[in-house]
């Protein structure tokens, strides 16, 4: 029996979401009384057996190069292959874009029990019970797994990473998986930038900037604080940023310890997007906004005023 988890990784480099997973896996396992191992797809700079520091006591590493190339149905296989080996009673993924893939797939071919977006660990002592969050953050719900083996996505942000000093023995992998069928014509990569879906801060900006000239507000206090930077849809639709800026609703969900939102009204829909924020901090204008009931902290003022000493103010306590 064992836990065994998911680790993605993004140009060599292992993805710190997949860390929060690897230290979520490590913890069940714990608990559970039994192994934490996890499986590595593909190529990474890193020696895999560091990845002992979060916990897990053995990496699976299959090191081809084509699976560097995320296949979700390859990734299924290869998954289902190592997880039915292992005798594993639990499979962690990280709540990403790949892990959304390829656990609802493993879910159906292992005839398992997948829930997604974990916020804590599992009850262990009431059967194996899992909280996640529902109706766009507004509630929670505690789901019992009653399948003899249980998936789970791990929410972003919502366990942190836990270090020790650990090292993991590698076994490597060869799998009787067959090539892909997906085929990459063009790769297009953001550089230079936090990814936004695992920002620990994130500055964002709405249509109160009035124009894609004024941006320089957000993308000032994101330099010195070292965040990401967001956007409104309406933003986004207005082609004044790059739609995978665009968090709410039908953009992309995030979790950060401080979202800071500059000009932005807090529809509903926005609010889905960003309201599993640790701390909120609104600036804005309107003080009937929707959004100052959600804040944790709200400065009502015009942000072409409010933000130059905002600016100011972390510049000297950089310097300080």
């Amino acid at each position: 029996m064992s836990v065994i988890i998911f680790t993605e990784h993004s140009n060599g480099e292992i993805r710190k979401s997949s860390r929060e997973a690897l230290s979520y896996g490590s913890a069940l396992a714990g608990r559970m009384g039994v192994s934490a191992e996890a499986v590595l797809l593909g190529t990474v700079s890193q020696d895999p057996s560091s990845l002992g520091i979060h916990g897990v006591s053995v990496v699976h590493h299959c090191a081809d190069e084509t699976l560097n190339t995320a296949d979700t149905r390859r990734y299924t296989s290869i998954m289902a292959e190592i997880a039915t080996a292992c005798g594993s009673t639990v499979v962690i993924f990280p709540h990403s874009m790949n892990g959304k893939a390829v656990a609802p797939r493993l879910s159906a071919r292992l005839k398992a029990g997948y829930v997604s977006g974990a916020t804590r660990l599992p009850d262990v002592e009431k059967g194996f019970v899992v909280r996640r969050n529902v109706f766009s953050g507004k509630a929670f719900m505690d789901v019992l797994v009653q399948t003899p083996v249980s998936i789970i996505s791990v929410n972003p942000n919502s366990f942190g990473i836990l270090e020790g000093e650990g090292i993991a023995e590698v076994r490597p992998y060869h799998t009787s998986v067959g090539a892909g069928r997906v085929v990459v014509r063009e790769t297009k990569k953001v550089t230079g930038q936090v990814p936004l879906g695992e920002a620990e801060l994130v500055v964002s900006g709405g249509r109160g900037l009035k124009g894609p000239e004024h941006w320089g507000l957000v993308e000032d206090l994101a330099g010195l604080i070292g965040a990401a930077t967001a956007c409104s849809r309406a933003v986004a639709d207005a082609h004044w940023r790059p739609h995978h800026e665009h968090v709410g609703q039908t953009g992309l969900a995030i979790a950060p310890n401080l979202y800071f939102a500059i000009g932005i009204s807090g529809a509903i829909q926005h609010l889905a997007g960003v309201n599993r924020s640790k701390v909120i901090v609104v600036v804005n204008k309107d003080p009937e906004a929707p959004f100052f009931k959600a804040a944790d902290y709200g400065i009502v003022g015009d942000a072409f005023e409010v933000m130059p000493r905002v600016i100011d103010a972390v510049r000297k306590l950089r310097k300080g």
